[in-house]
């Protein structure tokens, strides 16, 4: 699609006129209508204002010229809703929200992010051992990795994940295992939805944030497994059965 049907068509889903839209980001209606008309293009400062404006990625906004891909996991990134985001709420398009969120990078450890990758990688024609040797020799061509030393903040965010995990294990909830690893989770896959003595269902989580957590095996046994989410606003610890069925929380502690 090209730029002037993807911005009409993003302002129309909004329910907005020519002269709203002109309002918003600080041109003319006259502007509006020549993008729409295929007459001219946004420059680069008005694009990332109608980026902001439409939450979507200026790279969606030319059409997709660029094939994205996450500089920290190799990750495709196919859509907008994968994107990291800046502090500001801008979106990344140099991040997946796994490896990048609020600003934050979510890896200084490249082992563990193959560690983390190579589970959601393996299948029956690509082992273990040649998803391993793939990420070994694609990350380090990443602009994330070779620009470690520049990006990296000295290890602070992994010191907040260590001291997380301090706090959950000195919880010591029964029948769940010390936590040792911590790793980046998208609210939307793993928001589950937890009955409230008076009926009512709940979810606590943002589907749209970046969370810290893990799953870990009962100590008791069965299929049943522990859920520990957290972030710097809190911890929340759950149990579940397979693909998170019949989910019960057992402990949401504010920080």
């Amino acid at each position: 699609m090209e730029t002037k049907n993807i911005i009409l068509e993003l302002r129309t889903q909004r329910g907005m006129s020519q002269d709203e839209l002109a309002e918003k980001i600080m041109v003319t209606r006259q502007a509006v209508s020549r993008w729409e008309n295929g007459e001219t293009v946004p420059n680069t400062e008005t694009l990332k204002l109608l980026s902001k404006e439409f939450d979507v990625s200026i790279n969606t906004l030319l059409g997709e010229p660029r094939k994205l891909i996450c500089q920290c996991c190799g990750m495709p990134i196919e859509d907008d809703t994968i994107l990291g985001r800046d502090n500001d709420g801008t979106l990344n398009e140099d991040y997946c929200k796994w490896c990048y969120a609020d600003g934050t990078y979510t890896y200084n450890n490249m082992d563990e992010l193959i560690d983390v990758c190579v589970k959601h990688m393996v299948n029956e024609e690509f082992s273990e051992e040649q998803a391993r040797s793939y990420m070994k020799e694609l990350l380090p061509k990443l602009d994330y990795w070779k620009r470690y030393e520049e990006l990296s903040d000295n290890g602070q965010f992994e010191e907040f994940k260590m001291q997380l995990v301090r706090e959950i294990n000195d919880l010591h909830i029964d029948g769940m295992p010390k936590v040792e690893r911590l790793n980046a989770l998208v609210g939307k896959y793993v928001n589950l939805e937890y009955m409230l003595p008076s009926g009512a269902k709940v979810k606590f989580l943002d589907d749209h944030k970046t969370y810290l957590g893990n799953q870990l095996e009962s100590e008791f046994g069965g299929e049943r497994c522990f859920g520990v989410l957290a972030n710097m606003d809190f911890i929340m610890i759950c149990t579940y059965d397979a693909k998170g069925e019949n989910p019960e929380l057992l402990l949401y502690k504010k920080r």
